[in-house]
């Protein structure tokens, strides 16, 4: 009787071991493919990455820390493409100056990515990002480093159609000097640029600016769709490019609102093509680099599958 008890005792320890063996291997977690040699949309460019704003649960600047200086009618989404997204309803959030993004030299060549979701309103274009002089010093809207932008307001746009537009200028001696721009509907669809299908839903919107070579290219969803006759950005005659961006500094950072007196911008008259943002805006990053087109692609894929 004695070494039956034995018996069950030790076949029942026996069991709760496998028990045990079984429940951690269930547990594992089966690590994921790399997308582009990257494991994570952090991992992208991560020695460039100047500034991130990943929007989940704060309007905070990750790397900084910076926090709004002023915000009107924003709030936290989901649906975005990883996690939360900041959920604007005719709104914007302005920052102080983050140091990163605040030396004369800091986006000699830049990459600016964010997700949005915006839809035609028929009546105001919807600034996306900018970087900006100091709000007490800037004259106008468009005399900043950065302005990238959704031009929603525009007539002739279909109602499915996303138009974007973005902007870069550079300075001497502190003073405006230069800049140029690039768009996706100018010109011959299909040839000189690309349709963008992205009104009322998430795209990932990338400007980059190759200042050693004086091109701006703008991509959505990793195709790029920017005008190719506006690309190469050059002065004078005979033309010479205009080169990388110096910044006038101290910047400011200026998210869903157009640097003008509605949003904290004093010097600037409000223009009647400009609308505060409605809609989402997510993953938000600054790069002092030109992506490549293949970490674009990494970037757009990891973001989409929330990594």
């Amino acid at each position: 009787m004695k070494i039956r008890q034995n018996n069950a005792w030790l076949i029942a320890l026996l069991l709760a071991g496998a028990t045990v063996v079984t429940s951690c291997k269930s547990s594992d977690t089966p690590s994921l493919p790399a997308i582009g040699g990257y494991n994570s949309s952090n991992d992208v460019a991560a020695t460039n990455l100047l500034a991130h704003w990943s929007f989940e649960g704060t309007a905070n600047e990750d790397i900084s820390k910076a926090a709004p200086v002023k915000a009107q009618n924003n709030t936290f989404g989901t649906g975005g493409p990883k996690g939360q997204s900041l959920s604007l309803a005719n709104g914007f959030v302005a920052y102080p100056t983050i140091p990163a993004l605040s030396t004369a030299n800091a986006i000699a060549n830049v990459t600016v990515s964010a997700w949005v979701n915006v839809a035609n309103n028929g009546k105001t274009g919807s600034s996306v990002f900018a970087l900006t002089q100091a709000q007490a010093v800037q004259p106008d809207w468009n005399q900043g480093p950065i302005n990238m932008y959704a031009e929603t307001g525009a007539p002739v746009i279909k109602g499915d159609t996303l138009v974007l537009h973005a902007a870069f200028h550079t300075y001497t001696g502190g003073n405006y000097n230069l800049g140029g721009d690039n768009i996706n509907d100018y010109g011959n669809r299909g040839v000189d640029f690309q349709t963008v299908k992205g009104a009322g839903k998430w795209i990932h919107y990338v400007m980059v600016y190759d200042g050693a070579n004086s091109n701006i290219d703008l991509y959505a969803n990793n195709v790029l769709v920017s005008n190719k006759n506006f690309r190469n950005r050059t002065t004078g005659t005979p033309p010479v490019g205009i080169g990388p961006i110096t910044m006038n500094t101290p910047t400011q950072v200026l998210i869903g609102g157009w640097p003008n007196a509605d949003t904290g911008y004093t010097k600037a008259a409000v223009q009647t093509f400009q609308g505060l943002f409605t809609g989402g805006i997510d993953e938000v990053r600054v790069y002092s680099k030109v992506l490549t087109a293949a970490e674009i692609g990494a970037l757009y894929q990891l973001e989409g599958q929330n990594r």
